[in-house]
């Protein structure tokens, strides 16, 4: 009997605990999120003309010519997969790495010759879906975006002015920019709605 006590409380504890921490306190913690942080919440998606297209948290491909392009990504087979987030795990003396971002630099180089390829233009971040470039990239990108679009180069430096987040902090990481929040006031600046087609 003593043994039996005891196994019933051990079944009934498990019970209450699978309901209250498996149950209960998600449920309660996901309806305060959506009382005070729904956009968050959510996941910061972002529509335009009812269609959606992306998020803020997210990083997506942009390969058109007319587009700032954002970091490389190892998350998934293709890369930018949210459902397998994750780096390459290559250190930094691996062979294929190397290989890989000497690759990205030459590709960079024949876009502006003799002008240095800033780091997260040839490297993947951590989670392989960082939505941000560091605005040493964006200009960078500045004179190519200038001319698919025929528009001046100080016009679109001030776009990237305009969207451009400093340190956390103030002295954390580096001033970076949205590239979708980006793409998406070019494409608004021109009256021009953003094709997904267009922009992979």
């Amino acid at each position: 009997m003593h043994i039996g006590r005891h196994v019933l409380i051990a079944v009934l504890m498990t019970v209450a605990m699978t309901v209250l921490l498996g149950l209960v306190y998600p449920l309660v913690v996901t309806g305060l999120a959506q009382l005070a942080f729904s956009d968050r919440a959510n996941g910061q998606l972002i529509y335009r003309e009812g269609r959606l297209v992306g998020s803020r948290l997210l990083g997506q491909p942009f390969s058109a010519p007319r587009y700032f392009h954002g970091r490389p990504s190892a998350a998934g087979r293709t890369g930018y997969d949210a459902s397998a987030s994750g780096g390459t795990n290559l250190g930094p003396t691996n062979r294929v790495l190397i290989a890989v971002v000497r690759e990205r630099i030459a590709a960079a180089g024949r876009e502006r010759p003799n002008v240095t390829v800033p780091i997260d233009m040839v490297t993947a971040s951590a989670s392989g879906l960082d939505p941000h470039i560091f605005v040493a990239s964006a200009e960078f990108q500045v004179p190519r975006i200038a001319r698919e679009r025929g528009m001046g180069e100080g016009d679109v430096r001030a776009i990237v002015t305009q969207f451009t987040e400093g340190r956390d902090l103030g002295f954390l990481g580096e001033r970076r920019v949205n590239v979708l929040l980006l793409n998406l006031a070019l494409d608004e600046r021109q009256g021009r709605p953003p094709s997904s087609s267009e922009k992979r």
